[in-house]
């Protein structure tokens, strides 16, 4: 059960150091546990998810009240929300891990020396993970799944929000790692909802936490990103955009931008700005917009935009870097791929942007010059997830440069390490 309103001292510290050690202490063991083993977990832990849907959904429905009470905006109400058939693709996502290739070994080259060395460099555990997230349940088994399939023990610690919800998630993931026979301590879930766990997390539990991955709204990617003292995996807002180029097709156009803003507004993949080819503005904005609009968006334009469509709202310049997580798009026009690809590096968050065109030479400029972490032609946003990489599910989509990038499945949660063999050889 989660213990809440705690004094955030040494309780809390205390706590939060006993976690680093267990989890530290079930790494070793993790690290070597046969492709079997985990795959048997996993199995066990969807089928837990199953058969416990009654109690998950009875914890979720008080994780409901409780934001519907504090007011919690209608796409963070959505996050939370779990059902069953969300509950089913919860399971059939960790079944989708299982069935993935294990990492963990994997031979990524090898080469000889002229003096007879053989050195090889193969995939390795991370060690302990720490996941810091927000609202989303669901993260709960995706990032304990991919962190054990992977190899690696995880800290998990979920916004207070979806308290109940994640804890009756993680007891199925306990109850898989008993079926398997693997230590308990390798998925374990903060049991306190004070802010000062999370800051145990950043100072590295006593070294005992290798690298964490955030997963949330700007506040705490920052606070995460400036307290740090271990390394950390980037997962910043989605400001994603479409360009629609003079060379689409305008029912392709059409049919992107809806699906790519509407399908679900709350994740980090849906577009928040939309852009177009001011050489078609005539002919293709007032239909994309008009779809847009019938499905339920308010549209935000430039000058230019509302003169072509009156209804829109004026934008204003805060528009350009909102992550509405809402039936919210902001519109512009631009000077073809050039326009497009400086108005997505000035306001871009680097996550995810998409050019609707027939045109290779656009397409070819747009994939060289935008430099964000997942770049789409003619699809839509709505794509970004590991799950639709074929990576079984993801943690989040990392927005930084350094070692993982865009989607954080499986492969992304190791590091590696070298194997030198000789014959007797020394250095002269």
């Amino acid at each position: 059960m989660l213990q809440t309103n705690r004094t955030a001292g040494d309780d809390v510290a205390a706590i939060m150091a006993d976690l680093g050690r267990h989890a530290r202490a079930a790494a070793r063991p993790l690290a070597t546990a046969t492709t079997a083993q985990k795959n048997a977990a996993l199995s066990a832990m969807a089928d837990a998810l199953v058969r416990n849907e009654t109690a998950i959904l009875e914890a979720n429905k008080i994780d409901m009240a409780n934001g519907e009470e504090a007011g919690l905006k209608a796409s963070f109400l959505d996050r939370l929300r779990l059902t069953p058939e969300r509950i089913a693709a919860i399971a059939e996502g960790i079944r989708d891990i299982a069935a993935l290739k294990a990492p963990i070994g994997d031979m990524i080259a090898e080469w000889d020396r002229p003096n007879g060395l053989h050195i090889e460099r193969v995939r390795t555990p991370l060690g302990v993970i720490g996941v810091i997230y927000e609202s989303r349940p669901n993260v709960t088994a995706d990032a304990g799944a991919l962190c054990l399939k992977a190899g690696n023990a995880v800290i998990l610690r979920g916004g207070s929000d979806s308290a109940n919800s994640s804890a009756a998630i993680h007891a199925c993931l306990v109850e898989g790692l008993k079926a398997a026979g693997l230590p308990q301590d390798a998925i374990q879930l903060v049991p306190v909802t004070d802010r000062a766990a999370v800051g145990e997390m950043l100072k590295g539990l006593g070294g005992n936490l290798d690298v964490i991955v955030p997963r949330g709204g700007r506040s705490l990617v920052e606070r995460v990103q400036t307290e740090a003292r271990v390394p950390v995996f980037a997962h910043l807002e989605g400001i994603c955009h479409v360009y629609v180029d003079r060379s689409a097709r305008l029912d392709m156009a059409v049919k992107i931008a809806v699906n790519a803003k509407m399908r679900r507004v709350g994740i980090c993949g849906a577009a928040e700005t939309l852009l177009v080819d001011r050489a078609v503005a005539d002919t293709y904005l007032v239909p994309i917009l008009e779809a847009l609009s019938q499905a339920g968006c308010e549209i935000r334009g430039s000058e230019e935009v509302r003169a072509l469509y009156p209804a829109a709202i004026p934008a204003n310049d805060a528009d350009w870097i909102t992550e509405y997580l809402a039936p919210i798009i902001s519109v512009t026009l631009v000077d073809g791929v050039g326009g497009a690809i400086e108005h997505i590096e000035r306001y871009s968050s680097h996550h995810t942007d998409a050019i609707v065109a027939e045109d290779q030479a656009a397409v070819d400029r747009f994939f060289a010059e935008v430099d964000s972490a997942i770049l789409l032609h003619n699809a839509s946003t709505q794509f970004a997830d590991g799950g639709e990489f074929g990576m079984g599910a993801e943690i989040g989509i990392a927005t930084g440069r350094m070692h993982a990038r865009g989607p954080v499945g499986v492969e992304q949660l190791t590091s590696f390490k070298y194997r030198v063999r000789g014959s007797g050889q020394v250095r002269p």
